[in-house]
């Protein structure tokens, strides 16, 4: 760690155990920011992307959206792109069934005298 540097602090609340897994069925997607050019076969999945990349850039989505945007039958397309590692998948991250499971997150800036959270808003 060194100063100038931003990093993102996530936590996880849960009103079960406290262990969070990767569990159920995948709805949550984001392209991977450092990946070059992968050349891609399928022209679904080059359609994909091009809309992911309006759309989205390197930001955090969901298959809702996708859909929102009038996409359709882009399973296979988007199987194609996290199997090439162009984009990740993320899946729910659950404790013990029945319970409850939040995100918290903060980004924080590395100054030469302090640590300084700059996500706090008026609600922190």
């Amino acid at each position: 760690m060194e100063e100038n540097e931003f990093y993102a602090i996530e936590t996880f609340g849960s009103t079960g155990k406290g262990y969070v897994h990767d569990d159920m069925e995948v709805s949550h997607y984001m392209k991977n920011f450092d990946v070059g050019h992968i050349p891609l076969r399928l022209a679904r999945s080059k359609q994909l992307l091009n809309v992911i990349n309006q759309h989205f850039g390197t930001l955090a989505f969901c298959r809702r959206w996708l859909d929102r945007l009038d996409q359709t039958k882009y399973l296979m397309a988007l199987k194609d792109l996290c199997d090439k590692g162009i984009v990740s998948p993320y899946p729910p991250l659950c404790d013990i069934k029945g319970c409850y499971t939040a995100q918290f997150e903060h980004t924080i800036l590395l100054r030469p005298t302090c640590k300084e959270v700059i996500s706090r808003g008026d609600d922190y």
